[in-house]
């Protein structure tokens, strides 16, 4: 099993760098583990409680559920993977099973942070992107998905987004063995770290995606 750690800013283009490495291998050969499914559970926390975490800062976190279940799976058992919703910032009653699979990837903004869980990685990869590209595209996705107005997602980025990115995320990038510029739009870089995890799993059958 090759687990891999894949982080970066917020909007850094991690989802995208995910998906291209999934479709390079075959199929059902990756299990993507995300960071957000384990905020916290909050459920003990007020409404006005809840909507004033800072899901931007490692606290957020539960990292012991996270590394307990990456051991699980590492050691070929299944697991109930959390989930989250940004909309009631809670952690939901539903689960989604996961099952071990030749390479896993933990991706969220901050998966280098945590010493116990980069231990676990074969391999560390930061997405590293322009602040004003990452700002469009939070923009963008937490209008449309998350409810949010356009006022604020700016103030949210200057109180929040910017100040934590600059101490807890961007100093992970020295930990990576991989980094990334441009986020998703980097094909060729993104290319060379497929066929460089083709590498590192078993070959037999694997196909190259088109």
């Amino acid at each position: 099993m090759t687990i891999i750690g894949i982080a970066g800013g917020t909007g850094s283009g991690k989802t995208t760098v995910v998906k291209k490495i999934v479709n390079a291998l075959p199929p059902h050969y990756v299990a993507v583990v995300p960071l957000d499914s384990y905020y916290n559970d909050t459920s003990h926390m007020t409404d006005e409680e809840r909507r004033n975490i800072n899901f931007d800062h490692p606290d957020a976190f539960d990292w012991k559920l996270l590394i307990k279940q990456i051991n699980m799976l590492r050691n070929g058992e299944a697991i109930e993977q959390p989930t989250y919703s940004y909309i009631l910032s809670n952690r939901l009653k539903e689960t989604v099973h996961v099952n071990p699979k030749p390479v896993i990837i933990i991706e969220g903004i901050m998966t280098l942070i945590n010493k116990k869980l980069r231990d676990l990685m074969d391999l560390k990869i930061f997405v590293d992107t322009d602040s004003d590209e990452r700002l469009i595209r939070n923009i963008q996705r937490d209008v449309v998905e998350r409810g949010r107005t356009v006022d604020m997602v700016l103030s949210r980025y200057l109180s929040v987004l910017k100040p934590m990115h600059e101490q807890f995320i961007e100093p992970t990038k020295k930990y990576a063995d991989l980094i990334i510029p441009q986020g998703g739009e980097n094909l060729k870089g993104i290319g060379i770290l497929c066929k460089y995890i083709e590498g590192l799993v078993p070959s037999q059958g694997i196909e190259t995606a088109p």
